[in-house]
């Protein structure tokens, strides 16, 4: 059994890892946020954001396979500086704040569950544990870590047998929206929408589907094989080369669609835990994880409490390394720095330093004052603004035929890449509308 796991694991790329990601800590708040607010009226946002999820990322993994190059360089080369830097100007702040949110929401969590510690000496614990294995562990001795920390997120799969919802109930609120036409539905709405399709999340998946692409190819010169039916294929360097880019593409995007799936499945229990936890309850405000967690346990018991609050920590170690890493990535491909993942620290000192500051920068908004619950909102308006402009561009890059060759965008995936560029510029726009 447990050699079957890792198989199964060891089979996986980075889309499992992006896609179980960005159920990060400040993503449960926002689910919990819905599900105590409205019950489980939003179930039925899977079904728009599974689809449109996995377009964009699709895109932005077939794009890493293609250029070999992480998403900033690809910009850097075609699509000239003043784009570059504007994501740059968003991109990078949002980033931080996300992870100073997830850091002090895995500290309140941890408080919660040993009261007798203070939050913020956890906040520096696991801070301090995640720059060691970051910086420590080669890149894929960090993405074999990544993807067995995709297994904590099934305790939300759990949670909600203990709260026993009708299940007639939820099938139906899942297969048959319901919209209310008033500006808190409308936001929560639109925040859900902006927590599962981020933008950081397509930096990672194109930088690491390159990474992945590299590491092939090298093990490709070295062995003289390609997979492992390289001698059923003719002698030819263009045929090999476009056949590995043919069993690429098609490993990646089962990895890619699974992992947009665990990501949405992972939302649609954790609204239902608290839409039949505690919507029902008349438990109608939560602004945080550790609320949220709090207040499953007298009305779901202590061990759902627990799953969820546990859920929290390991989303959290999850998260960081790619909210970190993807800034890293972005930051460095921008001033032409050499470093990723895949080399030690003392060949990629930039690369770490970068990774490390904006870790340390995260966990420091607590000391400035900033509240979690806001820094979540600061992170939402700048994502939302930026999001639909890298949805444009990744759509143009991924139609442009000087750049993917013959591997540019179906019609279904340009349909779903234009709906989503649609649903996020409305939603954009009604977030900027919220704040005025």
């Amino acid at each position: 059994m447990l050699k079957k796991v890792k198989k199964f694991f060891g089979a996986l790329g980075p889309g499992i890892v992006t896609g179980a990601s960005d159920d990060d800590p400040s993503g449960i708040a926002t689910y919990s946020q819905a599900g105590a607010k409205y019950g489980i009226a939003t179930l039925w946002t899977v079904l728009i954001t599974f689809p449109l999820m996995a377009a964009i990322q699709e895109m932005c993994a077939r794009i890493g396979l293609i250029t070999s190059a992480g998403l900033t360089t690809t910009l850097k080369k075609h699509y000239g500086k003043p784009v570059l830097y504007l994501m740059v100007i968003f991109s990078v702040p949002a980033i931080i704040l996300n992870i100073g949110a997830d850091i002090a929401a895995m500290g309140a969590v941890a408080n919660l569950l040993f009261p007798s510690v203070r939050a913020i000496f956890f906040s520096i614990l696991f801070t301090g544990l995640l720059l060691f294995f970051i910086v420590y562990l080669p890149y894929q001795k960090l993405a074999a870590v990544l993807k067995y920390l995709c297994l904590t997120l099934l305790l939300y799969i759990a949670v909600p047998f203990f709260t026993k919802p009708d299940w007639g109930i939820v099938l139906k609120q899942t297969l048959m929206p319901t919209i209310k036409w008033d500006k808190d539905f409308i936001g929560v709405l639109v925040a859900i929408l902006g927590t599962t399709i981020s933008p950081y999340l397509f930096f990672w998946q194109t930088a690491m589907e390159a990474e992945d692409v590299k590491a092939v190819k090298r093990q490709i010169m070295i062995n003289k094989r390609l997979l492992s039916v390289s001698d059923s294929f003719p002698d030819n360097g263009k045929k090999r080369e476009s056949r590995l880019l043919e069993l690429l593409i098609q490993k990646m995007s089962i990895d890619v669609n699974l992992g947009m799936f665990l990501s949405n499945l992972i939302m649609f229990f954790t609204i239902l835990a608290t839409g039949t936890a505690l919507y029902s309850h008349g438990i109608r405000n939560i602004d945080t994880v550790e609320q949220a967690a709090k207040a499953l346990e007298p009305v779901a018991g202590k061990f759902s409490y627990l799953l969820f609050a546990l859920g929290i920590i390991g989303t959290g170690f999850l998260a960081i390394p790619v909210l970190s890493g993807s800034l890293s990535y972005i930051v460095t491909e921008t001033f032409g720095l050499k470093g990723n993942l895949d080399k030690k620290f003392r060949k990629a000192k930039a690369f770490y330093a970068i990774l490390i500051v904006s870790v340390l920068l995260g966990l420091s908004i607590n000391y400035f004052g900033i509240n979690p619950v806001d820094a979540l909102l600061y992170t939402a308006i700048l994502y939302g603004v930026t999001c639909p402009v890298i949805i444009a561009i990744v759509l143009h890059i991924a139609n442009n035929k000087k750049i993917m060759g013959n591997y540019t965008n179906k019609w279904l995936s340009n349909t779903l890449g234009g709906l989503c560029l649609l649903v996020m510029t409305a939603g954009a726009g009604f977030l900027i509308y919220l704040q005025f």
